[in-house]
């Protein structure tokens, strides 16, 4: 009986983190990496560029002053989609607490990476080192573009941006 509802609760847990994707019609393709930062392969190909991620970000307009506005619908959209996995403190749930993960990270990688998990939790070694202490991988949660940069909007705002 008991392995029955861990067996439940399990699945109820795994089915909240996921999410339906969202039409890709429509939606920006990649926009070409332009000037490139990452190293080249010796088959010439971009190696991953940990700095930057994997995805179509390469740069992000972000504001010295946060915009509350988008912050509020940020921590709106993370309600829905972020925190039945993730704390705004330090601590762990099931996937690592979000507090100072703006100063960690920049910009940029955290757009690639909350629009395109799988291939840098492929790559990045310290998203997989985290994939270590956390064991579950982070699902992608169909986020578009204005979608994810409400959320580092609310990221800021977590870490103290006025």
């Amino acid at each position: 009986m008991k392995t029955l509802i861990l067996s439940i609760s399990l699945s109820v847990l795994l089915a909240a983190c996921g999410g339906s994707p969202e039409s890709t019609e429509g939606q920006k393709k990649a926009e070409p990496l332009g000037d490139n930062t990452a190293t080249t392969t010796e088959n010439g190909n971009p190696s991953y560029d940990p700095n930057r991620g994997e995805g179509k970000f390469t740069n992000v307009e972000i504001g010295e002053k946060l915009d509350g506005a988008l912050a509020t619908e940020g921590e709106n959209i993370a309600g829905v989609k972020c925190f039945s996995c993730h704390k705004t403190s330090a601590e762990k749930l099931v996937g690592p607490g979000w507090k100072e993960v703006t100063v960690r990270r920049n910009p940029v990688w955290i757009m690639n990476f909350i629009t395109n998990p799988d291939p840098m939790i492929d790559k990045d070694p310290e998203v997989q080192a985290q994939l270590e202490l956390c064991l579950v991988r982070m699902p992608n949660q169909g986020l578009n573009d204005d979608e994810a940069r409400k959320i580092l909007e609310f990221m800021r705002k977590n870490d103290g941006v006025q």
